[in-house]
């Protein structure tokens, strides 16, 4: 662990998972939360009760950061020290928005070119922007 981070305590990884959103499930032993990700994962953790000052040894808090929390201690004492959530979205999906037909681009085509959405599956974001020139070029 850095030396330049705290040992982390129960109290800190509670507030981890407040600022990111998790929900609470029942637990007779631990407080126990769970969070949903996009790529249909569920991640869950629990915290010792109570949640106090109490430390996490080295082994147990890597354990914890890699098994359960799933992220890095950069990232867990951003959540926690700032608020600001772990970028949590799939590799996959961020491609699929980049290459995303943009929605005005989508209105047009139907609307003006008379494509139907079934027409737009599978149609890259530039093969809809040629489509959508053409019109503008030839009106058809």
């Amino acid at each position: 662990m850095s030396l330049s981070r705290p040992t982390p305590t129960r109290a800190d990884h509670k507030q981890f998972v407040v600022n990111e959103g998790w929900q609470q499930v029942p637990s007779t032993h631990h407080e126990t939360y769970e969070l949903d990700l996009a790529d249909g994962r569920v991640l869950r953790t629990r915290i010792s009760r109570p949640p106090n000052k109490t430390t996490y040894g080295a082994r147990m808090w890597a354990h914890s950061l890699r098994d359960q929390l799933d992220v890095t201690a950069d990232e867990f004492w951003a959540c926690v020290r700032d608020g600001v959530a772990p970028d949590r979205t799939p590799d996959d999906v961020v491609d699929e928005v980049d290459d995303a037909i943009p929605v005005d681009v989508v209105n047009l085509l139907v609307g003006r070119v008379g494509l139907t959405r079934r027409d737009l599956v599978g149609m890259t974001r530039q093969e809809a922007i040629a489509r959508l020139n053409e019109y503008w070029s030839t009106g058809r």
